[in-house]
């Protein structure tokens, strides 16, 4: 049976969403910037051989492509249908990748635990759903710096509404004298 594909676009113009009937990931989600950080994942690889593909980012049955912006999706979105139907029957949604981000939550300080907790159950799921996430690098003195991650690491609004969201939620429910930046060189 053909691999059905909704493609969708994000807040992003340079990504684009494209949800599966089949499992993606199962037990995670993944972010990759280069082939060389996907290596175990065969999918992951072969996306990036389409001309123009910038990230990669695997949540459940979604795949979003994050594409340099010289690019055009209208030549871009068949490349990436034909390789999942080629490629989806022998994808194995169970993959596991290196999870840095777990030994990094358990050596933050308990401020920047906390705060986590707060953007996983308020902003994060958001994000996700439009192919992207966001991660806490620092908090001192007052100020949190923040790093995007997939679709929202080009998004336009991810330095004007969505920063304005995560300061209000983190004003209103961690400390109103927060400052959230996102972080430079990041």
């Amino acid at each position: 049976m053909a691999l059905s594909i909704s493609v969708i676009p994000t807040p992003n113009p340079n990504a684009m969403k494209f949800i599966l009937d089949k499992p993606l990931a199962s037990n995670e989600k993944s972010t990759y910037r280069s082939p060389l950080e996907c290596a175990h994942n065969p999918l992951a690889c072969a996306l990036f051989t389409i001309r123009g593909v910038d990230q990669i980012h695997f949540h459940e049955n979604s795949l979003t492509i994050t594409k340099f912006g010289y690019e055009d999706w209208d030549t871009m979105i068949p490349q990436i249908e034909d390789c999942l139907n080629e490629r989806i029957d022998s994808h194995d949604p169970n993959y596991s990748d290196p999870n840095p981000e777990v030994d990094r939550r358990k050596k933050l300080p308990p401020e920047l635990r906390a705060i986590e907790e707060i953007i996983d159950r308020t902003i994060r799921p958001g994000l996700q759903g439009d192919g992207g996430d966001i991660q806490c690098v620092e908090y001192k003195e007052n100020v949190l710096l923040i790093a995007y991650q997939g679709a929202c690491g080009t998004c336009p609004s991810s330095t004007t509404g969505t920063l304005e969201a995560i300061r209000a939620i983190l004003k209103d429910e961690y400390n109103p004298e927060i400052e959230v930046y996102i972080a430079p060189d990041w």
